[in-house]
């Protein structure tokens, strides 16, 4: 039974694994994935779906700006395990994902994708005409669902990241820490040695 839940800090391996598998390296040369890098995706808005503890599927959102001033979402990427399509679970993540951006009051949700695929759930390009976003993509595919009526209407303007800045770890931290671990792992190999020589 596939069971979707909220993604988990260790996750994030497998979650990257399967996103290798699913798009490969080109992955990160997307123009969406400008509006990714070094942000933190939408709070309760990354879901994973998981099959006999193994991760085979997954979704974030992101906070951005629809233009000046207008808050919105972007979708992407959803991913399924190569081996496990064609089952549903990619939809079933889709309308967890959207359902929980409708309660959370979010107004609309943008991405870039496939219109055929993407209009079951809503999403079309209709309100996309005024949008733009860094780097190249194919204006047909980039797709809007408004969550609240009207919450793109009129809407121009550059497609810009907005959602928390992703901590960057402290080198120095890290060293101190990797220092510190190496002084406990000494310390117990001198204490064991100790032991065996008394």
């Amino acid at each position: 039974m596939v069971i979707i839940r909220e993604e988990k800090l260790n996750d994030i391996a497998a979650r990257e694994r399967l996103l290798d598998e699913a798009y490969g390296a080109v992955r990160f040369t997307k123009a969406s994935e400008r509006l990714r890098e070094g942000r933190l995706p939408a709070a309760g808005l990354s879901l994973v779906a998981v099959e006999h503890g193994r991760l085979v599927g997954t979704v974030r959102l992101w906070n951005v700006a629809a233009g000046p001033g207008r808050a919105a979402l972007l979708l992407g990427p959803l991913a399924v395990h190569p081996d496990e399509r064609k089952r549903g679970i990619g939809a079933a993540l889709m309308r967890r994902a959207l359902a929980r951006a409708r309660l959370a009051g979010h107004g609309a949700i943008l991405l870039v994708g496939d219109a055929a695929y993407y209009a079951r759930f809503g999403f079309s390009a209709a309100a996309t005409g005024g949008l733009w976003m860094p780097g190249r993509y194919e204006q047909n595919r980039l797709l809007a669902l408004e969550l609240k009526p009207d919450s793109l209407a009129g809407v121009r303007g550059m497609i810009s990241a907005t959602g928390v800045v992703e901590p960057k770890t402290d080198l120095n931290v890290l060293i101190a820490a990797e220092a510190g671990q190496a002084g406990k792992i000494r310390h117990k190999s001198r204490r064991a040695l100790a032991q065996r020589a008394a």
